[in-house]
């Protein structure tokens, strides 16, 4: 006999008229959007403010991306799913607005989640409800709870909320609940989010469940060592092969509450991962430390999915952490990151490099071989630069330059983004210092003595109208920044400071528009 558990459903508003708000209030901001920093092939809502990417999966033909927007402004605010889906991963179109706060326990926001195609071939999303305890801000505190629902059609454009499936014990928890992410293991359906507990410690709670209904507690998966790491937020937990075909379990988050230490944790937050092993009814048992995703400025909350080919795909919110935010004021604010294969190298270490459809939208290939550049010189690769990937590589033995790379976003005024190597630091660095708007500083990601040894760097450098994604070295470091270009042309130059720069290999190609423009 099969259960009887039903989800706790609690309408308090129509769905349908919410969702027609929602899509008015997209349209009106983007009716006014000022498309000069408003990416060409990174997905974006149309207007309205975005964050976390949610719901990712394949489902009959189709790649789906959902993600946190809110409708009614260019700032954080009440949450809702926006939804863009392609057949191909290269060309995308534009899907209704998926969920909008109907239910007693979204009031104040339907946050972030997972998809998951169960055994019956539904597509299930598992995702948080939100409400303010006092019932208007977050200053009382949050009640947070987990949520199921499911796609109507074969297209995901339409889902139905079944209710809550997990209640928040909240003499158990400092307000923090949320995101849950789901799996199959050995024939059990498995359920992580991340959690602050009442003492205010970072952690990852895990349950079990055989009808993907009724869920039970299993245990705490794991707590941050760091006493300074009060939530865990938008966990992720997946197996990955070693290249010697051992099995590796991968815990990704998202740390709020970490120290800034040296390099590390110089974000508000920082999204970072674990290498480590598990079992179903153990503990996560870490074997590294945890180390950054993502170096840059604007990377977080990343979240992954299996392909059909096997594939272990993430896509991550490019978070513009820090005001200014000069995007605000053009109708719309936020960008995910390209999406990224995941996978463990050689060195037994995480890497994420661009999926391999991103190379369908080059248009124009252009390679100029080898050269040398001299002490201090700027040589012109293009006079303006808007939507381009950059291949170059470095031979850092016959190098003597002290910074060595491209200048990019480059405008009349003297404003430029700084991406190449510091052979003073032994470290990649793309610098926002010159930079005319926005957030300045830098990040940096550091190289491994064999990468050293080698003599060789290579940078994967893509560019689009107010963001830059850097690559190193097949993937094993990445480095994402948002940058805010004055008007004019943006030229891409190579320079060498204090010295020569031997260039091994560059290759060029200018990028299409994804079709969400």
């Amino acid at each position: 006999m099969g259960s009887t558990y039903e989800p706790a459903l609690h309408p308090v508003k129509n769905h349908q008229v919410e969702l027609s708000k929602a899509e008015a209030g997209v349209h009106a901001l983007a009716a006014t959007r000022n498309d000069r920093w408003y990416p060409k092939y990174h997905i974006a809502s149309d207007g309205g403010w975005i964050n976390d990417p949610n719901g990712l999966c394949y489902y009959r033909g189709r790649w789906h991306v959902f993600y946190q927007l809110h409708p009614y402004g260019t700032q954080w605010g009440p949450m809702h799913w926006g939804h863009v889906s392609s057949a191909d991963m290269v060309t995308w179109r534009r899907e209704p607005i998926a969920m909008a706060p109907s239910l007693e326990e979204e009031r104040n926001g339907v946050y972030s989640g997972s998809a998951v195609v169960g055994d019956d071939g539904k597509l299930r999303f598992y995702y948080t409800a939100n409400r303010w305890v006092n019932g208007k801000d977050r200053s009382g505190g949050q009640w947070q709870v987990q949520m199921l629902a499911e796609a109507v059609d074969d297209d995901a454009r339409e889902l139905l909320k079944r209710g809550m499936i997990i209640d928040c014990p909240r003499e158990k928890v400092d307000s923090h609940f949320r995101d849950p992410k789901v799996w199959k293991q050995d024939g059990v359906w498995y359920l992580v989010h991340g959690v602050s507990s009442a003492d205010k410690r970072g952690q990852l709670w895990l349950y079990h469940s055989q009808d993907m209904e009724e869920w039970t507690f299993d245990q705490v998966l794991f707590e941050c060592p760091d006493e300074d790491v009060f939530m865990l937020e938008c966990p992720d937990f997946f197996p990955l092969k070693t290249p010697g075909d051992q099995e590796k379990w991968i815990m990704v988050c998202s740390a709020m509450g970490a120290q800034p230490k040296g390099y590390m944790n110089r974000n508000t937050s920082n999204a970072c991962y674990m290498i480590g092993s598990w079992k179903p009814g153990e503990r996560f048992q870490p074997e590294t430390e945890l180390k950054p995703l993502d170096w840059g400025q604007n990377y977080y909350a990343p979240q992954s999915f299996l392909a059909p080919d096997g594939r272990r795909i993430m896509y991550g919110w490019m978070r513009p952490f820090t005001p200014p935010i000069p995007m605000e004021r053009d109708g719309w604010c936020g960008q995910l990151t390209l999406p990224r294969e995941v996978f463990l190298g050689d060195d037994g270490d995480l890497h994420t490099v661009p999926v391999e459809e991103i190379d369908h939208l080059r248009i124009n290939d252009n390679d100029l071989g080898g050269s040398t550049l001299a002490t201090n010189e700027e040589r012109i690769l293009l006079d303006d630069a808007e939507a381009e990937e950059v291949e170059l590589t470095i031979d850092l033995k016959r190098s003597t330059a002290e910074r060595c790379g491209l200048k990019v976003h480059a405008t009349e005024d003297g404003s430029f983004v700084f991406v190449g190597y510091d052979d003073q630091s032994r470290r990649v660095v793309v610098d926002r210092m010159a930079v005319s708007r926005g957030d300045r500083g830098y990040r940096s990601a550091p190289l491994t003595s064999e990468e050293l040894a080698s003599g060789k760097l290579d940078l994967h450098v893509y560019i689009d109208r107010g963001s830059i994604e850097v690559f190193i070295n097949n993937g094993r470091q990445a480095i994402s920044v948002y940058n805010y270009p004055s008007a004019g042309l943006r030229s891409l130059k190579l320079v060498s400071e204090s010295g020569d720069m031997q260039l091994e290999r560059l290759q060029m190609h200018q990028i299409r528009g994804i079709g969400l423009e």
